[in-house]
């Protein structure tokens, strides 16, 4: 293997390491709920363009390919994340470890939610590369930050839905359909700001990542 392809796989290994923590913060710190120009949103806002951003950059060099490999990996790593938390979370704790409650709160997430970030994690990542692979062919290569924004904000908006309906829908009575459409949209217009700011970064890094030097 020389030099140069080797540096490229390196930028590759890069892109996959930065994705992978990119979705451990997500469904990590980013349970924590904020308040956002007076919403109810979770700092895992600020992470889930970081995840389109990196498959995007990989389908435009690499192909669809290796983005839907960067997909599949990251689903299973999302289960063994989900199903070591839920193992150690139950383990008896040593009894002058005083902290076993807080564990809990902090990563004993509910199975629900669990699934629901699986689930709408691996179908709408599937579903951006698929959008912004046949807008490439559509546009023959051309406009970059056309098919990087119709793929980040379709499959930011089916993320949204397909996440808040399998968490939320009939948790309690308020949890009605409506009233999860109501907290779907100002989330997911705060995710179409993220989108249309990360475009310099697209151009950015699918430069970056062309570069053979």
């Amino acid at each position: 293997m020389d030099k140069q392809t080797t540096n490229v796989d390196v930028k590759e290994m890069f892109l996959f390491a930065l994705y992978i923590t990119g979705m451990i913060l997500v469904n990590t710190v980013g349970s924590k709920i904020i308040s956002l120009v007076g919403v109810r949103v979770s700092v895992g806002i600020f992470f889930m363009p970081v995840l389109f951003l990196v498959t995007d950059i990989v389908g435009e060099v690499k192909g669809d390919y290796h983005a839907n490999l960067f997909v599949r990996l990251s689903v299973i790593m999302l289960i063994i994340l989900f199903v070591v938390t839920a193992i150690f979370v139950q383990v008896k704790p040593f009894p002058s470890w005083g902290l076993q409650e807080q564990y809990k709160q902090i990563f004993g997430m509910s199975m629900r939610m669990s699934f629901a970030s699986l689930i709408s994690f691996a179908i709408s990542q599937s579903v951006d590369i698929s959008i912004f692979m046949k807008f490439k062919k559509i546009n023959q290569g051309r406009k970059l930050w056309l098919r990087n924004n119709l793929s980040t904000m379709t499959s930011q908006f089916i993320d949204t839905v397909i996440f808040m309906f399998i968490a939320f829908y009939h948790s309690t009575p308020m949890f009605t359909a409506s009233f999860v459409f109501s907290l779907i949209i100002p989330y997911w217009l705060f995710k179409v700001v993220f989108a249309l700011l990360d475009t310099p970064f697209c151009y950015l890094g699918v430069r970056w990542l062309s570069k053979e030097k």
